[in-house]
């Protein structure tokens, strides 16, 4: 077993005060602006707080939660300030640092240390059997990636992962160097959170996206939130639903944890909301990890025996919609007792929460179901987001104002990546248009995505790993599996803006290139450029730096891929790499030929607030999928078990951290602070384990290829659900074997991992 990298003192022994009952509020104000200060100082960072997500500034690094028209001159959470501070920082990472810290230490440092050191601002190389990273020229890091593409057999030994935060610009070339290379092996993040959603909804509307947007959300009567937590991972949302609900909407919330955010949400930006808040919920149901598909199908049973008027929308159905009849003939079978009796069992909830839902359905004519990780990261989260999607469909809560589909997106620019083409299995009218513009065939094999990427580079088949931005080594599953395969490579590519556990997790070589962040001025070309994003609601809208970058050495995503590009393929290639990187308006006239929805894309992406793109079955009820309608599907129900002396267990983030990176030791919402390792069990469920609060433990988690350990867990007692526990990522992320996948997706399923709690084997870390 490879050794776990070492733990600052503080982690090892959190301090735990019992969870929060609100959100926000002044603590909100003080801690963004603690942090601003500590990270970029007050004269550095309080202006950039000024300019995010603002029409003629930069978009948040952090989440793809969209703008309102209206914009408050803090437009920006305590998540968001903690990101733009983190990027802004006046700590840097050059030569000096690297030459005091072989890679051994490194690799011996906890992710939180790592990401605390500052901005990388040298290209920095890692030669076959060195200890030190030491600096490279661009030209020299170039030679090295073209030298080790050429060496490779057939382009499908390498793969190019992007992460959510690359811009629309940066990934469209990403992609097209790739697949000029040779190879579709573009694995990307969102292979490992809303695959799911994109599978489930491609299937049954024809378009794997949202279909609502913040206006939608607004005249809703009915707002589902779903194995997500606003509070925390969006919490720019909670304003949206504050509004809603101002408006009349009930909210109904679904989680196996009670959150702060969905209780009562304090408004730091009005001062009614500082001192009174809102309560959010009015009807919370604590349902068991993975019980979503019971829970949706048990309401869908329902609503094709009720009486009630208007409970099935037959006119949609039949104009609208096929495969209503066999979907209606499997939820005819059986006894409607019994059928309820297992929704009981595998939700967790009481038959009467389940009809108080009902009721709550019955009552809306406008019903929005907002979901994210806690249902897109089960082996079944694809049939449970269709029985999602069934359940809209029976009262024509699809395409109509105030209703629809919510996946809840994180990374910045995730849903811009994949409609950029970052993907490795586009469609062939992509793959066309691509190949027409460029004067090129592009490989029509689907490539490898993220888990895939991993066995590949654990088999030898992937010998040259890149990433454009991310922590992949961090963020994916089975942590020990994914840190050999990638010490199996000839050659790590990571182009950064921080220093992560992937930098010191190599192949046999390794380069780290330092990249702009959403916050720096970029200036390629001898002019001051803009990028583009498209957040979770499906607008692209522009951002543009404000800042001077720490050092003359970071280069933008998209000069590096270009850089790159000229080098692999020669100056003479038919791709002019070095004019569009000279003026980005080129790189979105490109765009705009070959991406459906970028008509004018220019002109568009320069007046404020951006533009939507179309949406096919929320703009016109059209269902662009086989059928040429909205799918009704059959979806079996079932449930993860965790059996005899288990539990399962969920992975989260704590209320300091967003994705891998981590600000700090602290979770003020759930009362945990100096410290992540920690496991929240329900007080009965402890007791009948004999976990006792506050003692230390390993978790195992089961599989057939044998167990894997997390050591040295805090175990705190807490209003979990009922035979579920939670524990933070990446830290657990150890636990997740490589392949317990998602049906249809293949995303890990870091939501239901079956583990059993074994004494501390790590009490000498204390």
């Amino acid at each position: 077993m490879s050794k776990a990298p070492r733990q600052d003192p503080a982690q090892d022994a959190p301090d735990v005060r019992g969870p929060k009952h609100r959100a926000a509020g002044l603590p909100a104000v003080v801690g963004s602006v603690r942090f601003v200060g500590s990270q970029a100082g007050i004269r550095r960072g309080l202006p950039l707080l000024r300019d995010i997500n603002q029409t003629d500034g930069f978009d948040c690094p952090g989440c793809a939660w969209p703008e309102p028209g209206h914009r408050h001159p803090a437009e920006f959470c305590e998540n968001g300030a903690k990101a733009v501070a983190e990027e802004a920082t006046r700590r840097t990472v050059g030569p000096e640092f690297f030459a005091a810290h072989p890679v051994a230490d490194l690799a011996d440092r906890s992710g939180y240390w790592l990401g605390q050191q500052g901005r990388l601002t040298r290209p920095m190389h890692l030669a076959e059997g060195a200890d030190h990273y030491t600096p490279i020229g661009w030209d020299e890091a170039f030679d090295l990636i073209a030298a080790e593409l050429d060496a490779l057999d057939h382009p499908d030994e390498a793969a190019f992962y992007t992460s959510g935060r690359t811009s629309n610009e940066a990934a469209f070339l990403y992609q097209l160097f790739a697949r000029k290379l040779g190879t579709n092996n573009l694995p990307d993040c969102s292979n490992m959170c809303h695959e799911s959603s994109g599978s489930a909804l491609s299937e049954t509307i024809g378009v794997g996206k949202g279909s609502v947007t913040l206006d939608d959300l607004y005249r809703a009567d009915l707002i589902i939130v779903a194995g997500q937590n606003p509070g925390t991972n969006h919490p720019r949302m909670l304003t949206a639903l504050e509004k809603a609900k101002r408006a009349g909407a009930r909210i109904a919330t679904l989680n196996p944890l009670p959150e702060a955010g969905m209780r009562r949400f304090k408004n730091p930006q009005t001062a009614r909301g500082l001192t009174l808040g809102t309560e959010l919920t009015d009807l919370f149901l604590q349902i068991k990890v993975g019980g979503d598909l019971a829970l949706f199908s048990a309401l869908n049973r329902m609503l094709l025996r009720s009486d009630a008027p208007g409970a099935i929308d037959r006119d949609f159905i039949a104009a609208h919609t096929h495969g209503f009849e066999a979907f209606a003939a499997h939820h005819a079978a059986g006894d409607d007792e019994d059928a309820l009796a297992d929704a009981v069992r595998r939700t967790g909830l009481t038959a009467e929460e389940i009809r108080r839902l009902l009721e709550e359905v019955l009552a809306a004519d406008r019903i929005v179901v907002c979901w994210a990780m806690g249902l897109t990261q089960h082996r079944h989260a694809v049939p449970t987001i269709r029985e999602i999607v069934a359940f809209l469909l029976l009262r024509g809560n699809i395409g109509r104002p105030g209703a629809g589909v919510c996946p809840v997106r994180g990374h910045s620019n995730v849903q811009g990546d994949r409609t950029m083409g970052i993907w490795e299995r586009m469609p062939d009218r992509f793959l066309d248009a691509l190949g027409t513009e460029f004067d090129f065939a592009p490989p029509r094999d689907h490539g490898h995505d993220t888990v895939e990427t991993i066995r590949a580079m654990r088999d030898g088949r992937v010998k040259v790993f890149a990433a454009m931005g991310g922590n992949f080594v961090a963020a994916t599953p089975d942590t020990e599996a994914t840190e050999n395969a990638m010490r199996r490579c000839r050659l790590t590519v990571h182009v950064s803006t921080k220093l992560n556990r992937s930098h010191v997790v190599t192949g046999a070589r390794a380069l780290i290139l330092p990249a702009l962040g959403r916050t720096d001025i970029d200036a390629t070309g001898g002019r001051e450029q803009f990028v583009t994003v498209e957040d979770s609601m499906g607008i692209v809208h522009a951002s543009r730096g404000t800042v001077p970058p720490l050092s003359p050495d970071m280069r933008s995503e998209v000069a590096i891929v270009t850089g790159l590009a000229r080098t692999v393929f020669g100056p003479d290639d038919a791709v002019p790499w070095d004019d569009l990187a000279a003026d980005y308006d080129r790189i979105r006239d490109r765009i705009e030929r070959v991406v459906p929805g970028f008509a004018d894309y220019n002109a568009r992406a320069r007046v404020p607030g951006g533009f939507t793109l179309p949406h096919a079955p929320r703009d016109t009820r059209a269902f662009p999928t086989s059928t040429g309608k909205a799918n009704f599907t059959v979806n079996p129900v079932t449930s993860p078990e965790a059996g005899p002396g288990r539990l399962l267990l969920q992975t989260l983030r704590s209320h300091d951290q967003f994705n891998t990176t981590i600000y700090g030791l602290d979770d003020r919402y759930r009362g945990i602070s100096d410290g992540r390792r920690v496991v929240l069990v329900n007080p009965e469920d402890a007791r009948e384990l004999g976990l006792a609060d506050g003692a230390y433990c390993d978790l195992v988690s089961e599989w057939s290829d044998g167990d894997r350990r997390a050591p040295h867990f805090k175990i705190v007692h807490y209003p979990t659900a009922r035979g579920c526990a939670a524990a933070y990522f990446p830290e657990t992320n150890v636990l997740v074997p490589l392949d317990s996948v998602a049906e249809t997706s293949n995303t890990p399923t870091s939501k239901s991992i079956v583990v059993r709690f074994e004494p501390d084997s790590a009490p000498a870390v204390r």
